[in-house]
């Protein structure tokens, strides 16, 4: 059930809806350019380093930031490539789902080297969207068509399953304890997929139709959802099966990307508000960082210990949220 707002939301959202500026102690926000044309997709911080990865997917390059110095690196997938889903595994390699090649590209960081995993034929224009892994190393990924798979690394099989209520499969996570789960947009539902048979089985929320778009788990297995259609972020308990939903503040919200810290606070991108959100689930109250350009549609958010990473898609940016100073 929805939780009422009442005077229980944050004095930040009350200032945002009203137009009054918001001071945000404890968080400051810096922007870098990518090249034009990126409209950059998803981004990832590179483990042990200080090098920020993300998709151009108007560019069919993945592209390297280094903070520092803001200078960019692009690497090329191929001609057709329209990469969207970006993460690093447990190789420490970026694993990449190109809708454009219909392949999952394995990119080796430090040489720029590349390897491709392509749909069969008969899986053709999957439009691949996000990838995780399971705690055996074998990678999952979707499509948006209706389908959902894996990759093994080590021997380089690839499996295509059919998704349950057809088209619709978007974010992937997995828990701290290595359950897979995906979102499915068009089905408006979530999944978990068992990774012993391959089977995906449908979780249905309480609220119908409400687009579940992408999904993070926190610290406790608590997987968290960015609900497009309903404008509302919700929490499913796997072990209970209970769900709680929340309305963001604002008129019609759209929120698109989620990411659950390292302190267990929920941030999403709102693309009707052009604003990052952040919510506390210890006092169930939003804090809102409007983005600093308008028309920003951050796509997808990422993050590492004291940074929460975003790719403005509409604005050719990159922009970070530091959480300590």
């Amino acid at each position: 059930m929805a939780q009422k707002w009442g005077f229980r939301f944050s004095m930040l959202a009350f200032a945002w809806m009203f137009g009054m500026s918001a001071v945000h102690a404890a968080t400051e926000t810096q922007s870098f350019d990518v090249p034009a044309g990126s409209h950059p997709h998803d981004v990832a911080p590179e483990k042990g380093s200080h090098y920020v990865w993300y998709t151009a997917q108007g560019r069919g390059t993945i592209g390297r930031l280094d903070p520092k110095t803001k200078a960019v690196k692009e690497i090329h997938l191929g001609k057709d490539s329209a990469p969207h889903g970006l993460i690093f595994g447990p190789d420490n390699a970026i694993w990449v789902a190109d809708g454009g090649l219909n392949a999952i590209v394995r990119v080796e960081p430090k040489t720029g080297g590349l390897t491709y995993f392509y749909l069969s034929p008969s899986r053709p224009n999957e439009n691949l969207n996000s990838a995780t892994f399971d705690k055996h190393g074998i990678l999952w990924f979707t499509g948006q068509t209706g389908i959902y798979g894996r990759i093994d690394p080590r021997s380089s099989e690839i499996k295509v399953f059919d998704a349950p209520g057809g088209a619709g499969p978007y974010g992937m996570t997995a828990t701290p304890s290595g359950d897979i789960y995906y979102a499915s947009f068009a089905g408006s539902h979530i999944a978990r997929i068992d990774t012993a048979t391959g089977a995906a089985g449908v979780i249905n929320p309480p609220t119908p139709k409400q687009g579940s778009r992408r999904l993070s788990a926190d610290s406790t297995g608590r997987l968290w959802i960015a609900e497009w259609n309903a404008g509302q972020l919700s929490a499913y308990e796997p072990a209970t099966g209970k769900w709680r939903s929340w309305p963001l503040p604002g008129d019609k919200p759209k929120p698109y990307g989620i990411y659950v810290d390292e302190k267990d606070k929920v941030w999403l991108s709102d693309f009707a508000a052009n604003a990052v959100l952040r919510f506390d689930p210890n006092t169930n109250l939003f804090e809102i960082f409007p983005a600093p350009r308008p028309g920003a549609d951050i796509r997808q958010l990422s993050g590492r210990e004291g940074e929460v990473w975003g790719a403005e898609s509409g604005t050719d940016h990159l922009v970070v949220y530091r959480t300590t100073k």
